[in-house]
This record gives C-alpha cells, sequence and structure tokens, in this order.
C-alpha cells in the first residue's frame, strides 16, 4: 500500500466521523431547542454546542465496567 493509498484511507475514515458526528448533532440540537427552551427557559444551542453535550452525556453515563455478563 504507498503512502497515497494511506493518505486516502485517513481522509474517508476523517469523512465516516464526521458524518456520524452530524447524524448524531443535528437530532440532538433540533430536539433541545424544540424543548428546553419551551419546557425550562434554557437558552438555544448551536451545533457545535450540541456536539458538546453528546460528548458530555457520553462521558457521564457510558458505563465503567469492562467485564462481561456470562
Amino acid at each position: 500500500m504507498t503512502i497515497a493509498e494511506k493518505i486516502g484511507w485517513v481522509f474517508i475514515g476523517a469523512l465516516i466521523v464526521i458524518a456520524v458526528a452530524f447524524i448524531f448533532m443535528i437530532p440532538t440540537w433540533l430536539l433541545w431547542n424544540w424543548l428546553c427552551p419551551k419546557l425550562f427557559g434554557l437558552p438555544e444551542i448551536s451545533l457545535l454546542e450540541s456536539l458538546g453535550l453528546l460528548l458530555l452525556t457520553g462521558f457521564l453515563f457510558r458505563s465503567s465496567s469492562s467485564s462481561s455478563k456470562d
């Protein structure tokens, strides 16, 4: 595999990561801006803040145990 092919695969991987992030960011952003300002008086958020919210909830609510249940 040449260097150009490796760079191409890295580029494709980065595009996939960005696409998946947008797939999760947009519904979070839309739901937040639809519900939270009306229900709780919170401010609307931007798409980048939506990504931060997703990362924060992932860190806070991710299971810390790595054992499998048999």
